[in-house]
């Protein structure tokens, strides 16, 4: 596959840069960056990768688009993925309205892939918790606790997020989100989920969902210990989505 991968100078980027030279069925063939190439831009096998400001200047092949950005690129890098017909990898979180709009037109002409976690294991985390909930809704209460490095801007994580809305999707009566908890007279309701963010030194990324029941709890912890899984897992989504129709497509897809 010819990959092309947008946001290619950040950290992200450059780790799906690396991770992909390590394959043998995969080519890095361009990137996409705001931030121009410079003379110590990113090499793959050796050879400098060109680096164009805006998408619409590459008119070279590609099999698809691995996006590890911001939310503020994805409206433009969906109008020319659209009109090249290049398949489009979304890995960026904190979409808004406005990106989401954005890839639901695209969708309507190439395959458009998006996750909040591209972690095969969180994925397979959030099926395993949304499958327990129709036999334990009514007698255990539901938290969600992450934790992070000082580096992570967002709390809560979106990966809390998304386990919360696999969790609810999956609920008889949908549950509200409580962010933290304090005060004097809180009160710990079954119709709350509640979402708890840490943050601290370089801890690895680690997100557990606490099943509390009448005299017993049910953990299930995911901790991540290097950033090469998300983007394995974005190499999955490509080759997932390579040759498949126009639409949305997600890790439920694949789990």
């Amino acid at each position: 596959m010819d990959i092309i991968i947008n946001g290619i100078n950040g950290r992200m980027g450059r780790i799906v840069l690396d991770t992909l030279a390590q394959e043998n069925d995969v080519a890095v063939v361009a990137g996409f960056d705001r931030i121009a190439a410079s003379d110590d831009g990113p090499t793959y096998r050796g050879a400098r990768v060109p680096v164009y400001a805006e998408p619409a200047a590459y008119a070279g092949p590609a099999d698809a688009i691995i996006d590890f950005s911001h939310y503020s690129a994805i409206p433009e890098l969906m109008r020319c993925a659209k009109t090249t017909g290049v398949p489009v990898v979304v890995a960026t979180t904190a979409l808004g309205e406005d990106e989401w709009a954005a890839m639901r037109d695209a969708a309507r002409k190439i395959p458009v892939f998006h996750a909040a976690n591209m972690s095969l294991g969180v994925n397979i985390m959030a099926k395993m918790s949304r499958g327990a909930i129709p036999a334990i809704e009514d007698n255990f209460n539901v938290e969600i606790i992450e934790k992070h490095h000082t580096g992570k801007a967002d709390s809560p994580s979106g990966t809390a997020l998304l386990l919360a809305d696999a969790i609810n999707d999956a609920c008889a009566a949908r549950k509200d989100y409580l962010y933290g908890r304090h005060g004097k007279s809180d009160e710990c309701r079954m119709t709350d989920i509640g979402i708890h963010a840490v943050r601290g030194g370089n801890l690895p990324g680690q997100h557990t969902v606490l099943f509390a029941g009448p005299d017993e709890t049910i953990e299930i912890t995911h901790t991540v210990y290097s950033r090469k899984v998300f983007a394995l897992g974005a190499l999955k989504a490509a080759r997932f989505i390579e040759g498949r129709e126009a639409g949305m497509y997600s890790m439920d897809d694949i789990v």
